[in-house]
């Protein structure tokens, strides 16, 4: 029988057993265990965290920006970042998630050169700890490669110092077939180095080179840059690309047990250095794929819920809400400790694989085209039998908005506040991209200059010009930033708005997407409902059941409802939330 482990020594010396059982080590477990509480300044004897505490609540909303969205002349972005968070979006989002702000090469940061620095074109750690005394820090830890261009590769092909071991390698004539590929690039890139001929692992390109975490020492050199992203400020941790993280030749390499297994040691050893950080799991693969990492509250403390953007999207554009509402009623609720990160925009593209088994591929393929339609660009992956199919959307949520399958219609604004709507309200915590709350356009400029079509949502905004354009009631960009700001002002002040409060989805036919929350004392219920049609509909508030003996209001519009047998009438697009207190 298996001794109870109530030491974190003994938890990481488990956890260390289990991802390297098949590999002949030169130090024991024990003392790796021990290098890894040192580097952490921890003790040996620490005790486990409680692994059902939630560090959230509804107040709770994450901006996802880079260091540089918006620029002034002769001022460090990440000082214009800062003043642009206080001055617009302090009052209603407190978190705000930088994407990697490190010395890069590629991949707009997620080639990183050097982790323990940041860019100077950006600024200073200064700058950073300035914006984390603020607001909850998030940043990537981009822990499955980094920058062919980075000090450990050059000893890598050198041969000699820190890095030379660092690479995973394979030989062109190994079985290969079976590897999930996230692109259209060769798997492995052949490289000269001082010990002969190399073929090196790089799941994304090649200026991304594969970590081999079959090397302690690998593992080792991340528990010191968390710890010193922590020391920095840092409080919660999107973990880039981990699906990929361990590989074996002839298996999919994603996904596999090992890296399920460093996922929960990692969070063992940042919760015991900071009760109150989080770990996010970036994984855009299939929706039940991504559910696992959650564990049993003992891995990831969030997941980004990545079916969410194609599904709503499909949603708004085809005016029927039938994939979207299956899918909600079949997502189990997160338990306490763990939570959802929703999202429908970011910096990279609309991802169609946590689609797939949700939506049909016909479903798929028009949606595919109405994105054409509207300007986007389409990024495409070769699947398991050679075929090159649709992988993301590349276009800016503001612009996907335009019209249905039918084409461009006038109610590009109202189904862009809709998609929030139904998103702030949802299970989970929130992430706004900023070019979301700007309601920015797609960047045909910067897409012309990069050949890169993730660049069509990167904007970076000259200061000036965009508090020009927020200035300007001509243009939609105010009218943007005061809805979203409106709503999610309302958001963060309902309890049945908690990342954990309960939900149940609602019936409505196929036009009115709705679904139900509750507090979690239970004193509070919203029924969020929207109109997902170019058409007003009508809401019969008798098919809600709402208690009578209670006092109920319409929050967004901030009407009471009297009259619990009348219909509501929806305008395109129009959501309400209708709420007992």
């Amino acid at each position: 029988m298996q001794e109870p482990v109530n030491s974190l020594e003994q938890k990481l010396s488990q956890q260390l057993s289990f991802i390297y059982k098949d590999i002949t080590l030169e130090q024991s477990f024990d003392d790796i265990a021990r290098s890894l509480i040192a580097i952490m300044r921890l003790k040996s004897d620490f005790t486990i965290a409680e692994p059902f505490t939630n560090h959230w609540s509804e107040k709770d909303v994450i901006l996802i920006t880079y260091g540089d969205s918006v620029i002034e002349k002769d001022t460090a972005p990440l000082k214009t970042l800062k003043t642009f968070l206080d001055d617009t979006i302090s009052k209603t989002i407190n978190s705000v998630h930088i994407l990697p702000f490190f010395p890069y090469s590629s991949d707009d940061g997620f080639a990183v050169i050097d982790y323990s620095s940041v860019n100077e074109s950006l600024g200073s750690w200064q700058d950073i700890q300035a914006i984390s005394k603020d607001y909850h820090l998030m940043s990537d830890l981009v822990i499955n490669h980094c920058s062919s261009r980075s000090v450990w590769f050059d000893n890598f092909i050198k041969g000699e110092g820190i890095g030379h071991d660092f690479f995973f390698t394979a030989l062109p004539d190994e079985d290969l077939s079976a590897v999930v590929r996230p692109r259209t690039s060769p798997l492995l890139k052949e490289v000269e180095t001082g010990k002969g001929k190399k073929f090196v692992w790089c799941t994304f390109s090649h200026d991304q080179v594969d970590f081999d975490f079959r090397n302690p020492e690998v593992l080792i050199a991340f528990t010191t840059i968390i710890r010193q992203y922590l020391d920095m400020g840092v409080k919660i941790f999107r973990f880039d690309a981990i699906a990929f993280l361990w590989k074996i030749s002839g298996t999919p390499s994603i996904n596999l047990p090992q890296t399920h297994e460093i996922v929960r040691l990692l969070r063992s050893l940042i919760e015991s250095a900071e009760p109150n950080a989080i770990i996010i799991t970036e994984t855009n693969i299939p929706n039940t794929q991504n559910l696992t990492y959650f564990g049993n509250a003992n891995e990831a403390h969030g997941i980004y819920n990545f079916s969410l953007p194609p599904l709503l999207l499909n949603t708004l554009l085809t005016g029927s809400c039938l994939y979207l509402k299956r899918w909600l009623m079949s997502m189990p609720p997160s338990q306490d400790g763990t939570m959802y990160f929703n999202f429908i925009a970011s910096h990279d593209g609309i991802g169609l694989r946590p689609a797939e088994g949700l939506l049909s591929e016909e479903e798929l393929g028009t949606l595919v085209q109405t994105i054409e339609g509207f300007g986007g660009k389409i990024s495409w992956r070769t699947s398991d039998n050679g075929e090159q199919k649709a992988y993301e959307m590349n276009i800016s949520l503001y612009d996907a908005m335009q019209g249905t399958t039918a084409g461009k219609d006038q109610w590009n604004f109202e189904r862009f506040v809709c998609a929030h709507a139904i998103m702030f309200a949802l299970e989970g915590i929130p992430g706004v991209y900023i070019h979301s709350m700007l309601g920015t356009q797609n960047d045909y400029k910067k897409l012309e200059h990069t050949h890169h079509n993730r660049s069509i949502n990167r904007r970076r905004w000259d200061k000036e010009l965009l508090s020009q354009a927020l200035e300007d009631n001509n243009l939609h960009h105010k009218k943007v930033l005061s809805s979203l700001s409106s709503l999610l002002e309302i958001r963060i002040n309902q309890p049945a708005f908690h990342p954990n409060a309960t939900q149940f989805t609602l019936h409505l036919g196929l036009q009115l997407f709705g679904f139900w929350r509750q507090s979690q004392n239970r004193k509070q219920s919203i029924f969020c409902i929207s109109n997902i049609s170019n058409k007003p509909l009508a809401l019969p508030l008798s098919e809600l059941n709402l208690v009578i003996t209670e006092s109920w209001t319409e929050l967004i519009s901030g009407a009471e409802i009297t009259d619990l047998t009348e219909e509501l009438l929806l305008e395109p697009y129009q959501t309400v939330w209708i709420s007992n207190k």
